[in-house]
């Protein structure tokens, strides 16, 4: 069984506060943004269709913010 590691806690507790409301993703800063994209792009899901596919589209969702908030705007608006 693998070892849980400190990096897997980390991505798990960033992951639930996005999961636990649509508000919470626009809550977390920068650092937080930038440090979720990284932990989740080493997570490797590729034995799971349906998890890479969760990924890819979280990781979308990232970047989206991330460029909201050093362009001081959102897309949309």
């Amino acid at each position: 069984m693998a070892e849980i590691t400190d990096e897997d806690r980390e991505r798990v507790k960033l992951l639930h506060l996005v999961t636990s409301s649509k508000h919470e993703f626009k809550k977390l800063t920068l650092e937080q943004l930038k440090r979720l994209q990284e932990l989740v792009e080493k997570k490797d899901y590729s034995h799971d269709k349906k998890a890479h596919k969760s990924k890819v589209k979280l990781l979308g969702k990232i970047n989206v913010r991330i460029y909201e908030l050093t362009e001081g705007k959102g897309i949309w608006s």
